[in-house]
């Protein structure tokens, strides 16, 4: 039986920041080399470009595990790229993947498949690739220097059912044990987005608060500056992030000790070293390695997306 098609989006994430730097002209050099490059990543792989859309590609492949291996090149390249001078190092990378059955009319794609791998690239944070159950399930076993993490079953935007999401990470180089990936070179601060739906509930023992979007990024430590505080000597002066990204509540570990999220209902617990993963519904964050303590400081969440 054949393998279900398999779409990818992959997109190039702060193109705003290239043109204002370095001006139209080196940056649509940059880009345009950058999106015919995936491009040329996705034929090897035995996919399909559909079309580009300005700093993204729309492509469809035979069957995921092509998919996936197109994903983690694309990731892993870009990386290397990005340690070097220029442009280039300010464009980072996140793909969404989904399979189901395509409608091809006029040089474009449509279907479910189509509209969900848009949104899990939108969902995405930099240098993740997010895919769908059904695109994990068609992998006996993960590529070299791969690892399939589940998020459980998480909300779409614009669609009513909730489907299981994975989010695969990848290794910078496959030849190392290392499976975590840097979440961003330092904890500075991010500017505060203009604005941002929904929010976000906090507790930790007696302290219970509730931050809108705009209000984000978030702090977790037990440092005073901390926009919530965890007053536990094990916790970091600024041990996490909770930041607003592409319509998605995104938890970002900035300490040294690790931090360990799990989802409700969810099987298993996710462990982020100075990486990322976006939020859902609710759950618990322990601010240290793993739920295997039953001391270590918790801090429930609940998201409340409008």
């Amino acid at each position: 039986m054949a393998a279900t098609p398999t779409v990818m989006f992959a997109d190039l994430t702060g193109s705003t920041a290239v043109f204002e730097k370095f001006g139209n002209e080196a940056a649509t050099r940059t880009i345009t080399a950058l999106t015919d490059w995936i491009g040329e990543v996705c034929r090897a792989h035995g996919g399909r470009v559909v079309k580009t859309l300005g700093d993204g590609v729309l492509a469809i492949f035979p069957a995921g595990a092509d998919a996936i291996e197109a994903g983690v090149q694309m990731q892993r390249e870009h990386a290397r790229r990005s340690t070097r001078h220029g442009p280039v190092h300010r464009l980072q990378l996140q793909v969404g993947l989904a399979c189901g059955e395509v409608v091809e009319v006029a040089g474009d794609c449509f279907g479910d498949a189509v509209n969900v791998a848009a949104r899990l690239s939108d969902l995405s944070g930099a240098r993740q690739i997010l895919a769908t159950e059904g695109v994990v399930d068609q992998v006996r076993s993960p590529p070299p220097g791969t690892r399939f993490h589940p998020l459980g079953i998480v909300p779409i935007r614009g669609r009513e059912q909730e489907i299981p999401l994975f989010r695969i990470d990848w290794e910078e180089d496959a030849s190392t044990d290392m499976m975590t990936i840097p979440a961003f070179e330092s904890p500075a601060r991010p500017a505060r987005p203009r604005f941002a739906g929904g929010a976000i509930e906090l507790e930790y023992h007696d302290n219970a608060r509730i931050f809108t979007g705009d209000q984000l990024p978030v702090h977790l430590g037990r440092a005073r500056e901390a926009e919530f505080l965890v007053p536990d000597p094990r916790v970091s002066r600024l041990h996490a992030r909770i930041d607003w990204h592409n319509h998605g509540f995104v938890l970002v570990d900035l300490s040294s000790n690790g931090t360990c999220v799990r989802f409700q209902g969810a099987p298993t617990a996710l462990t982020l070293r100075r990486d990322e993963c976006v939020l859902h519904d609710g759950g618990e964050i322990a601010l240290g390695p793993d739920f295997s303590d039953w001391s270590v400081p918790t801090v429930r969440f609940e998201l409340k997306l409008r």
